[in-house]
């Protein structure tokens, strides 16, 4: 009787159990199945944005490139900072585009001057190619922008590694701490740094991983300092001192590149001056004796 009674309890156990399971394990399906549908659905349903990003990316896949040209204009993009896989097709896509729609958006504009019908070849030849070559001019003045910011943040990320180095921390570390703490300041060398942490952390050596900084940057300022943090590992001196040498060295440079340009100064005004300038002072000195001399002597003399 007990055993019929402690079998009976199992099953009524090992039942409700099973309906408790069933019943919970049915609903996360259904959640499943639900996140399942929703992402399919968003997947049919594409931005409009990310359609025209990838028609952009399908026309520059269809462009011929070269690899000499490629890999040129791959250095540009990484140092205007697009590093995305497709960067570098969504810019031959760019250019397709703009050699097909500026040339039709100059021929509507010439059919609606007609004066200018006869020099409708040269107008839209010079719109194709403001369309190919004007997106190479402009990732090259990106590129140019965000060295000149990443010159700009250099002493400050140099000095904030020696205050870091000189309290115990190891280069690595200081590196790290740099990019936390310039990343509102300074945000281009801060994603270069960080860029060097996650070399570090997947197993490329620390020359490398400087070398591979200069490289990116393109910056001349850059490309010293890691050479000196390259040989200061190398023959085992001080990284600190290494860093504050090199930081004394940038603050006199600075200097003395403020120094030539405020001698440069006074050349470079000579222009506007004597565009700018001279102009309105000789019509304000002269003009109203040139009046006098029109209203007074001219009359004088016709009647002698």
């Amino acid at each position: 009787m007990e055993l019929m009674a402690a079998l009976l309890l199992f099953v009524t156990v090992a039942v409700v159990l099973t309906l408790i399971g069933s019943r919970f394990w049915l609903r996360q399906k259904a959640a499943i199945d639900r996140v399942r549908l929703a992402t399919a659905e968003a997947r049919q349903v594409a931005h409009p944005s990310l359609v025209f990003h990838d028609l952009v990316k399908r026309l520059g896949a269809l462009l011929p490139q070269s690899p000499k040209d490629s890999t040129t204009m791959q250095k540009r993009l990484f140092r205007a900072g697009y590093r995305s896989p497709g960067a570098l097709k969504t810019l031959y896509g760019v250019k397709v585009a703009l050699a097909v729609l500026l040339p039709l958006l100059a021929s509507v504009v010439v059919a609606s001057f007609p004066a200018v019908a006869d020099y409708r070849l040269m107008i839209l030849a010079s719109a194709a190619a403001l369309g190919l070559f004007g997106p190479n001019e402009w990732v090259r003045m990106a590129s140019r922008r965000r060295q000149k910011k990443i010159r700009r943040a250099l002493p400050n990320a140099l000095d904030l590694l020696v205050v870091c180095v000189e309290s115990g921390l190891g280069l690595d570390q200081a590196i790290m701490q740099c990019a936390k703490e310039l990343e509102h300041a300074h945000p281009e060398i801060c994603q270069e740094f960080t860029l060097v942490n996650l070399e570090l952390k997947a197993g490329k050596r620390r020359a490398e991983a400087l070398r591979n900084l200069a490289e990116r940057t393109g910056v001349d300022d850059v490309k010293k300092l890691v050479a000196v943090l390259i040989q200061a590992d190398k023959f085992g001196t001080g990284v600190a001192q290494s860093l504050r040498g090199h930081s004394e060295y940038m603050r006199v440079r600075m200097r003395q590149v403020a120094e030539e340009k405020a001698a440069k100064l006074g050349v470079k005004l000579i222009f506007p001056i004597f565009f700018c300038i001279l102009p309105s002072l000789f019509v304000v000195t002269v003009g109203p004796v040139m009046v006098r001399i029109s209203r007074e002597l001219l009359p004088m003399m016709r009647n002698i």
